[in-house]
């Protein structure tokens, strides 16, 4: 009984925790003038469950780039409301879907790839009434978003996770933005570096499965057709082994696709100085522009 209630007080503690990290960096999305919002639009239902996206569009006479973005937390918490960094990209031009999905333990592996896929398809059905360019689609994310990031861009036609929302084909994203994501997510809930349970409790029944915890993995699905990508990870990080994003890099580079990787010399887990922020984030958009997206 004991050891039941210390289980119970110990997840309050961290639920409080998450909740407070979130609330804490919640603030409203700014936006220039000339765009519009649509918020909590709903992209998927699953049970009862309602899969919702906030959407800032551009007012522009032709269609726009747009970024799909995947807030992080470790694949168990975290919000949507919690990403409000699009300055950059509104300047851009773009516009920006900001999405949420489910978390553990509400859903396990492989529930958030499934969430993000179907944001995906969701905004290439609906392109045209959003006015935005199906050819010019940016998905990004952090952490465990950059993980999803990297898997719902990497799956390409790979429809193995579809099943919630089919009727899209030829789906093909031009770029990847992975902010020190995860990779392979056998090695983080195992590996000799830095490991996690949040991993081991994201593959729930499939945590002693290796095989398919590769198939939840980015470094899965690296072939020369895969998009362009950016990285960025820091080789101080505390929470997601940097040694992923150089093993992804030098992957990308054997199987001749195009990518940049920046290592932040000391930087921990996102937690990067001001001027690193904004170095990076103008790197993006160079990026961005030298694979035509701009």
């Amino acid at each position: 009984m004991k050891k039941l209630a210390t289980y119970f007080i110990a997840s309050l503690f961290i639920f409080r925790l998450h909740a407070q990290e979130d609330s804490a960096v919640i603030k409203p999305v700014e936006l220039p003038a000339g765009f519009t919002s649509q918020l909590n639009v709903v992209y998927a239902k699953v049970g009862d469950w309602d899969g919702r996206m906030d959407i800032y569009l551009p007012k522009s006479e032709k269609p726009t780039p747009v970024v799909l973005n995947i807030h992080g937390g470790g694949w168990n918490h975290g919000t949507k409301e919690s990403q409000t960094g699009f300055s950059n990209f509104f300047k851009a031009g773009f516009a920006v879907v900001n999405v949420e999905y489910r978390l553990t333990p509400q859903a396990t592996a492989p529930a958030a790839v499934e969430d993000v896929r179907c944001a995906l398809l969701y905004v290439i059905k609906n392109a045209k009434a959003l006015n935005i360019d199906v050819n010019k689609i940016v998905v990004m994310g952090s952490s465990s978003g950059g993980h999803l990031a990297l898997m719902t861009g990497m799956l390409g036609s790979d429809h193995r996770f579809d099943g919630n929302c089919p009727g899209v084909n030829n789906v093909k994203v031009a770029a990847i933005v992975d902010k020190y994501g995860i990779t392979d997510v056998w090695d983080w809930g195992y590996g000799k570096n830095i490991t996690s349970k949040s991993a081991t409790n994201w593959l729930g029944k499939y945590a002693k499965d290796q095989q398919f915890a590769a198939l939840v993995s980015p470094m899965t699905y690296v072939n020369k057709a895969t998009p362009p990508i950016f990285i960025v990870h820091g080789d101080a990080d505390p929470t997601v082994p940097y040694q992923q994003s150089v093993d992804l890099h030098t992957k990308l580079d054997a199987a001749g696709v195009t990518n940049q990787f920046i290592t932040v010399p000391g930087g921990l887990h996102g937690k990067f100085d001001k001027e690193k922020n904004a170095e990076v984030n103008k790197a993006i958009i160079v990026f961005l522009k030298k694979v035509g997206v701009i």
